[in-house]
């Protein structure tokens, strides 16, 4: 009930990001498209679904509209990916760190989960970009629970990435001083004082 209620007062947003991994999940989803049902979801799994349950998961997943799932089952046990149907793409978040990691995805992953934190900073991340279009993956760039100075460097490989997830700063009791200026769902671009 309650993230239906949630659904239903951020159903004015474009995208919606779930976080599921459990018992009841299917329950969850179900209430948050009757309380969002024009908005584009994202499941983030959190490596909660079992490979009894994936099937299933991605199938109820598909009938929701769901646009895609991260990281259904747990990193290094996710090589049922590559023998099922995968009826929505299927992101990498803790299946990978670094741009070395991207290319043995492909064939379980359909998009892979950058965070700059992750990878080691911008450099790397990317390296990382290039990696997922040799791979031909998608590209989602998410973040940790992070400051605005965190955020900006992400900026700029968001540009093009097919799910965008920034909202670390707004996580946080209290942001660094000049912070990221946030509308809604969109973010303004970073000001050079806050990252030159």
């Amino acid at each position: 009930d309650s993230m239906e209620a949630a659904a239903r007062r951020n159903a004015h947003r474009p995208l919606l990001k779930i976080k599921l991994g459990g018992p009841g999940d299917l329950d969850r989803l179900a209430a948050v498209r009757r309380g969002a049902p024009a908005a584009r979801l994202v499941v983030d799994a959190n490596e909660g679904w079992t490979g009894d349950f994936l099937a299933e998961g991605l199938a109820a997943c598909a009938a929701a509209g769901v646009v895609m799932v991260e990281q259904p089952l747990p990193a290094g046990q996710d090589g049922l990916l590559a023998r099922i149907a995968r009826p929505v793409p299927v992101c990498a978040d803790e299946s990978h760190h670094c741009a070395a990691d991207v290319a043995g995805l492909a064939d379980r992953y359909d998009a892979v989960n950058l965070k700059l934190d992750k990878a080691g900073g911008l450099t790397e991340a990317l390296k990382v970009v290039a990696a997922a279009k040799a791979a031909h993956l998608g590209l989602m760039v998410g973040c940790m629970v992070s400051s605005s100075l965190a955020m900006a460097p992400a900026q700029l490989v968001a540009d093009g990435a097919d799910v965008v997830d920034l909202d670390g700063p707004l996580l946080l009791s209290e942001d660094r001083t000049p912070g990221l200026v946030y509308h809604g769902s969109l973010v303004d671009p970073a000001d050079p004082a806050l990252w030159g």
